[in-house]
């Protein structure tokens, strides 16, 4: 208990999966977390659960101005803003012979822009805070590449290389920026997938990742014991990127 007292943290796409583990698990060690998703009835029902030090705020990613205003409310409900995930994430599936325009565009929007404006949007913050941990997850799709997902891969190598860049320019504030970087997982978003399900059979650990593993990550990363560590890819696949 008590790993990250005292810090508030904002989590896109919270309201399930593996942003509504991170929300509990950030809570139970002492954070205040700001859940936010398009998602609100789910979200709101995720922050009930957490009691008093979680709030539900709606948000879409790519939509500049309602950063601002999360961050405000985060503020003034819990204090500066000290730890951001950005975890929202989308996937559309199409070859690419098929894949229209704007099915590309909307998946770059949410997953790329979507993490380069909560970042923006947290830096004032943060500094007011002190410092911070900002925690980008992207994919192992951000490290290899898979057939069909052109935006999804597009957009999490990315999210990997402005990890990196934003490392750079916020070290000398104190805010660290790292990239997480998932296999499978069982959330609602892959439990129906054959294709997830295939992928798993042949790796080291041969299954699926509870989301509440990847939470541990995510705390760590967002708490003070990663002090030393920025602008590099934390890999939990199971030992798939091994192969």
């Amino acid at each position: 208990m008590g790993r990250v007292n005292g810090k508030t943290v904002i989590i896109t796409g919270g309201a399930r999966g593996m942003g509504a583990a991170f929300a509990r698990r950030l809570v139970a060690e002492g954070a205040a977390v700001v859940v936010t998703d398009v998602l609100v009835e789910e979200g709101k029902a995720v922050a009930a659960e957490l009691g008093e030090r979680a709030l539900f705020l709606p948000l879409d990613v790519t939509d500049e101005n309602a950063w601002q205003g999360v961050v405000a409310a985060a503020e003034e409900q819990f204090g500066p803003v000290s730890g951001l995930v950005n975890n929202a994430g989308i996937v559309h599936v199409d070859p690419i012979e098929r894949l229209a325009e704007a099915d590309f565009r909307k998946v770059l929007d949410v997953n790329q822009i979507g993490v380069f404006l909560g970042m923006k949007a947290v830096l004032g913050s943060m500094r007011r805070a002190g410092g911070g941990s900002i925690v980008n997850i992207s994919s192992i799709g951000g490290i290899i590449a898979f057939s069909n997902i052109l935006g999804y891969v597009a957009s999490k190598w990315a999210v990997r290389g402005m990890t990196k860049a934003a490392a750079q320019e916020f070290g000398a504030d104190g805010i660290r920026v790292n990239s997480v970087h998932p296999g499978v997982v069982a959330t609602e978003m892959t439990d129906t997938s054959e294709r997830s399900h295939s992928m798993v059979g042949d790796q080291p650990l041969a299954r699926a990742a509870a989301p509440e593993e990847l939470a541990n990550l995510v705390l760590f990363l967002i708490s003070d014991e990663a002090g030393y560590c920025t602008g590099s890819e934390f890999v939990a696949d199971g030992g798939y990127t091994t192969k």
